[in-house]
């Protein structure tokens, strides 16, 4: 038995590092990282990560539960899967960071920042990745499902980011994800910095970013909110049904642009506590700075991710179209 979570809060080895079940062997990695694999043949490779950004615990606490179903031979596990808690030293400090946020520093983006405990273990984490890729079957196909959870409210409270790319997206990504009943699905126009970029651009893996509520601290989160994602997830790994949608058809939509903080005048015009998927319309200004507005141009977009307090030249938030 490994319980990931217990072992990552106390910094502690197991006792044995590797071993077996009666369904599936395992092997604990380093801190915070598990591979469990079936002993019969399998179909697809799974990374399931959680906690790249240290304070998003509520999806940590429903891998860290799936994993000890798993070992209790709860679940049958069919599919080799890689449980990932991205920042641990944030984990332990209940933080979103420590210095740099880490779905920043991945696609190498770690090598242009001062090496630090962050940027080593964003470095770790790429070559774990990819040692589990290599290693899995040839056939196998890839997937990732990157998990947050958020501080800012959302109009649309859990939807999925898919990292750029030009072929075409997973029909079975976007099947189990519909069935977790999400919101939306926001369609990235650019590659990115994120743990899912790197997934998807460098394994070709069928990836999303997850976004599924509100951030709380551990022993704080009601995980019955997060059922929809952990039926599906458990569903994914054990090959079984996945469940039928109940929520209105969820809608989609495709970045038109990034708004970069430039100076440090810059200010959104918005609300400090505007939720997610807040509008404009044609001509507002959206953001102000030194270098020259930020105006609406086309008849209605969202924001996403408005934060008006990241470092200059970082993005400040992305516009988005909706996909009719």
């Amino acid at each position: 038995m490994v319980d990931l979570l217990e072992l990552t809060l106390a910094q502690q080895t197991p006792e044995h590092t590797q071993g077996e079940t009666a369904e599936f062997t395992w092997q604990w990695l380093g801190e915070g990282v598990l591979v469990c694999t079936p002993k019969t043949h399998y179909n697809k490779a799974i990374i399931l990560s959680a906690g790249v950004h240290g304070n998003e615990t509520a999806p940590i606490e429903l891998l860290a539960k799936m994993i000890q179903d798993l070992f209790a031979c709860r679940l049958r596990l069919v599919e080799r899967v890689l449980f990932v808690f991205g920042n641990t030293q944030a984990i332990r400090k209940g933080v979103r960071y420590l210095e740099n946020d880490m779905n920043r520093m991945f696609c190498g983006a770690y090598q242009q920042l001062t090496m630090d405990d962050e940027t080593q273990r964003a470095a770790l984490l790429e070559q774990v990745t990819t040692q589990f890729f290599q290693q899995s079957n040839v056939d196998a196909q890839r997937y990732h499902y990157d998990l947050h959870t958020a501080i800012r409210a959302s109009l649309l409270p859990v939807f999925a980011l898919f990292p750029y790319q030009t072929q075409p997206y997973d029909d079975f990504l976007i099947e189990s994800l519909n069935a977790a009943d999400l919101d939306a699905l926001v369609y990235h126009n650019a590659v990115g910095k994120t743990f899912t970029h790197f997934t998807a651009t460098h394994f070709q893996a069928a990836s999303s970013t997850l976004e599924l509520g509100k951030a709380k601290p551990f022993g704080q989160n009601n995980l019955a909110e997060f059922s929809a994602i952990d039926q599906v997830l458990r569903a994914v790994i054990t090959g079984g049904v996945l469940p039928t949608r109940q929520k209105t058809t969820i809608r989609q939509f495709k970045v038109v642009d990034s708004i970069l903080k430039q100076s440090e005048n810059f200010q959104l015009q918005l609300d400090a506590a505007a939720p997610n998927f807040s509008t404009f319309q044609k001509g507002d200004v959206i953001a102000t700075q030194a270098v020259g507005n930020y105006i609406a141009h086309d008849q209605q977009v969202w924001i996403l991710f408005p934060n008006p307090n990241v470092k200059i030249g970082l993005r400040a938030g992305l516009i988005l179209k909706e996909m009719m």
